[in-house]
């Protein structure tokens, strides 16, 4: 059987490039055929690499869209952009630089033009925002970059990108494709791992310790990430495939469009995972936003890791810039025990995870990351786990639900329980009237079932329904 990550890495790429604002996200979402990528009218929206299936004339191939690229810009964030892009282009088997055809040719994108035709890539020009036939003859300036393969577009409705596809055809034919076994596929045995957190946690370096791989932008200025990245590894047999989603912040706290986006796509891409890394930096302990983050995790049914980086920092407090209040904070959880009290700290601020596993680890220096493989293997088959519904009863046969805490009024007669769903694992418990079952009788079932059956990291669901 041909493994999906062996088809992935058969499949030709094609790389989008060109300079900000562009439209090369829009492009990217019309060719795929989703909003996999963030598209807004701020300069510089897309950072990192980021990659999509896409089919045409049944020829599958992957996409790449980079971040805006300003040749000989030496600021942080652009150089970091550039070296993602170089990295597109080469294992891309063409190019497509996309420009805005409602500007003219400037400078910018005659060098641009230049540095990619030194790849000897096959090389494509978009020229975007061409929405009419009216305004077509905008494109021919574009000829002077010099790449004979040009194609007037508009990414927003649609138009001649079925001409650009079917000149990348052409061009990728000849490249080994994915040919189908006819095998059943093995998407669905991934887990699928989304990186949570607020800005600056060190999301990004966690995933490029965790891949191997500079796959994310990382900086030390928060809000970097802002469209989701991931990346698929193999390990031991295992497929995890890991997102790396946009810091999460406060509503009240994202200014720019984009980072409102950023927002709604991360908790998108976080209810599209199996488990949560939920990063949380030691240095600053467990904040609002932290909780209010888990609280996204754990509502939308995610198993969770909670995962403690930076705690070679709180054992050395030795970092660099801080503020004489996280110092002092630093010093405080140096004591005998320090991780077991730092720990009970972590607990009793995110009381509703007491079943999330806590790592502590340094994703810097990669020191207690090797745990994280091995913890998301333990969560995802708990998460799956299916309770028999005879076991179920036998189990409820021995609880003494005389020390659930609850109201003799607020009390109902349990007839049976029995586990309808996994992932994660949902009971629904049958009742002698139709009430909602009290707080405290829901915590009390909760902690017998994992005491009975562990299910470790994840959430458990219980529902309750009149036996009539």
């Amino acid at each position: 059987m041909i493994h999906q990550e062996q088809r992935i890495a058969k499949l030709p790429i094609i790389a989008i490039v060109g300079r900000p604002n562009v439209g090369k996200s829009t492009l990217f979402n019309r060719i795929v055929g989703s909003r996999r990528a963030i598209v807004g009218d701020e300069p510089g929206i897309t950072r990192d690499r980021m990659y999509g299936d896409a089919e045409w004339r049944g020829r599958h191939f992957r996409l790449v869209d980079t971040g805006g690229i300003i040749p000989d810009d030496r600021e942080l964030i652009p150089s970091e952009i550039f070296r993602q892009a170089r990295l597109a282009l080469d294992e891309a088997a063409a190019i497509v630089m996309v420009v805005d055809g409602r500007t003219e040719i400037a400078a910018p994108d005659l060098e641009l033009a230049r540095l990619l035709q030194r790849t000897g890539k096959p090389l494509f020009v978009a020229v975007n925002k061409i929405d009419s036939e009216k305004n077509s003859s905008d494109a021919d300036d574009f000829h002077r970059l010099g790449i004979r393969k040009l194609f007037p577009v508009s990414a927003e409705h649609g138009r001649g990108i079925d001409d650009l596809l079917d000149g990348l055809l052409r061009v990728i034919s000849s490249v080994p494709g994915d040919e189908e076994d006819g095998e059943e596929s093995e998407q669905s045995r991934e887990i699928k791992v989304a990186i949570i957190g607020h800005p600056n946690v060190g999301k990004s370096t966690l995933l490029n310790q965790l891949t191997g791989a500079d796959r994310s932008i990382v900086s030390p200025i928060p809000g970097t990430t802002r469209d989701a990245v991931d990346e698929l590894v193999e390990r031991d047999g295992r497929r995890f495939r890991f997102i790396d989603t946009a810091g999460i912040r406060r509503k009240g706290k994202t200014e720019l469009m984009a980072e409102k986006l950023s927002v709604v796509m991360a908790r998108k891409h976080l209810e599209a995972a199996d488990i949560a890394l939920l990063v949380i930096d030691a240095t600053e302990g467990v904040s609002q936003l932290d909780a209010a983050i888990a609280g996204y995790a754990h509502e939308s049914g995610r198993s969770i890791i909670v995962v403690v980086n930076k705690w070679d920092l709180v054992i050395s407090g030795k970092k660099r810039a801080i503020s004489h209040s996280k110092a002092a904070r630093i010093r405080d959880s140096r004591r005998p025990a320090d991780r077991e009290a730092y720990e009970q700290r972590l607990r009793y601020a995110l009381k509703f995870l007491s079943y999330a596993p806590v790592l502590f680890i340094s994703a810097q220096t990669g020191k207690g990351t090797e745990k994280i493989f091995t913890t998301l293997e333990q969560v995802a088959v708990e998460r799956r786990k299916r309770i028999s519904t005879s076991e179920m009863n036998r189990f409820l046969k021995e609880v003494d639900f005389e020390r659930a805490s609850v109201p003799m009024r607020q009390r109902v007669k349990i007839y049976y329980l029995t586990q309808v769903a996994v992932a994660p694992p949902t009971f629904i418990l049958f009742t002698d009237r139709n009430v909602k079952l009290h707080f405290s009788y829901q915590r009390f079932l909760e902690n017998q079932i994992r005491r009975a059956f562990g299910f470790f990291g994840a959430p458990i669901w219980i529902k309750t329904r009149a036996s009539k």
